[in-house]
């Protein structure tokens, strides 16, 4: 697929979540998941997060806290790293957890922060 909010999310997801990851994302769709690969990258990518009304790093606190309410944990793994690459600090991550533990519970907010220290070990910070 090919449209301006497909390349322009594609750019978007490579720079938040890593060329890697985003590349594997996309070459190991098959005819069951492209569908979802394609609309996960316009809309997613494209449509939402490149929107100039946030930034990414607000974008990245917004998505950990829901992330963390939906006790999503492969979704956080994901977006740890992606908001360590758009500048939040691991205490600025620290913070949305313990902001979470409150509002979406104590059991969701340990396994963010359970998740949130594998990655800063895999990224060496």
């Amino acid at each position: 697929m090919s449209s301006a909010n497909f390349d322009k999310g594609l750019k978007i997801r490579r720079e938040v979540l890593g060329s890697e990851y985003v590349d594997a994302s996309i070459k190991n769709a098959d005819d069951f998941t492209q569908d979802l690969q394609e609309f996960v990258t316009a809309t997613c990518w494209g449509e939402i997060w490149g929107r100039p009304g946030l930034d990414r790093k607000t974008r990245s606190f917004l998505n950990l806290a829901m992330l963390t309410a939906l006790n999503r944990p492969h979704e956080v793994k994901l977006h740890v790293r992606g908001a360590i690459n758009n500048g939040l600090t691991k205490d600025e991550i620290k913070e949305v957890f313990l902001q979470a533990a409150v509002y979406c519970g104590v059991p969701a907010s340990l396994d963010s922060f359970k998740i949130a220290k594998e990655v800063f070990k895999e990224m060496g910070i």
